[in-house]
């Protein structure tokens, strides 16, 4: 339990400043926070509800759990979990289990179209409930996955970012444990007991591709521990005239000039060297 408490106040920190650096959290916000049952955003609600209590300024949290009919729910646990822990909360009802097992066979990946049945449901609900933002409880590890899926299978550079404005600009998503690692947030969510619901859709299917981006992240920690760390930091860390993408070269370009990387000194020891064979013209000397 010490640990745990010590792990707690670690991920507490994470996530404050990852909301401080993001503005993730404004005076006025009512944010709907996406409670799948999982481990994750059980923690994301716990968390958010410690540092709403402790924010200069007011915001309201509504806990949204969608049942999506899958066979042998039971969302029991669930409902008297948020019954007891004072937040303001609804489950929604639809039955997208049906719609996705109709519509996919068993060699296509359920995942895609499920979550989409699923943010549709929920940005309907977060209209109708007066929300601004919605929190989602993607972490490190989700986005590490998500950008060697991209990268080794979409051909592109993308991860997952701390917040965003949906296509239709009515809602900011925000991810306050983007920095938080999985790990952390397991140990947590066991040591408080929350009432952990399955998913019998993504858990069901054998040989994803996301499943192989989590073992490899796992043999890469296990032989170079914090590997995991830097590669977070990667994320922050990019260097447009590095890479093969003129449209983002140009943008870079553009930007002004306090937010590029100081220019590195020009290097003076060491730095000239002598010939010791010529051929051809003899080339003029510079001055």
């Amino acid at each position: 339990m010490e640990r745990a408490r010590s792990v707690e106040k670690r991920l507490y920190r994470q996530m404050k400043a990852t909301c401080r650096q993001w503005t993730l959290l404004e005076p006025g916000d009512r944010v709907m926070v996406a409670v799948s049952g999982g481990k994750d955003s059980h923690v994301l609600l716990y968390l958010l509800q410690k540092l709403a209590a402790r924010l200069p300024f007011e915001i309201e949290l509504v806990a949204v759990h969608l049942d999506q009919v899958q066979p042998g729910y039971d969302g029991a646990p669930l409902v008297r979990y948020l019954e007891s822990s004072g937040v303001r909360f609804e489950i929604l009802r639809e039955d997208t289990y049906s719609v996705v097992m109709d519509k996919l066979d068993d060699r296509a990946t359920y995942c895609s179209l499920c979550s989409r049945l699923r943010r549709g449901i929920l940005y309907t609900a977060a209209t109708r409930l007066g929300c601004n933002k919605i929190a989602l409880g993607h972490h490190r590890d989700d986005s590490l996955e998500t950008f060697l899926m991209n990268l080794f299978f979409a051909g592109k550079m993308q991860a997952m970012p701390a917040v965003y404005t949906t296509d239709d600009g009515r809602f900011r998503v925000i991810r306050p444990l983007i920095e938080c690692d999985e790990a952390s947030i397991a140990l947590v969510a066991q040591a408080h007991e929350f009432p952990i619901l399955p998913c019998n859709l993504c858990g069901s299917q054998d040989g994803l591709k996301r499943d192989a981006m989590t073992a490899l992240l796992a043999s890469l920690e296990e032989r170079y521990p914090n590997v995991k760390s830097v590669m977070m930091n990667a994320l922050r860390n990019v260097r447009p005239t590095h890479l093969l993408d003129p449209e983002v070269l140009q943008a870079w370009e553009q930007r002004p000039a306090d937010v590029r990387p100081a220019a590195p000194k020009p290097r003076r020891e060491h730095a000239a060297a002598e010939p010791i064979h010529r051929g051809g013209p003899r080339l003029p000397v510079l001055p």
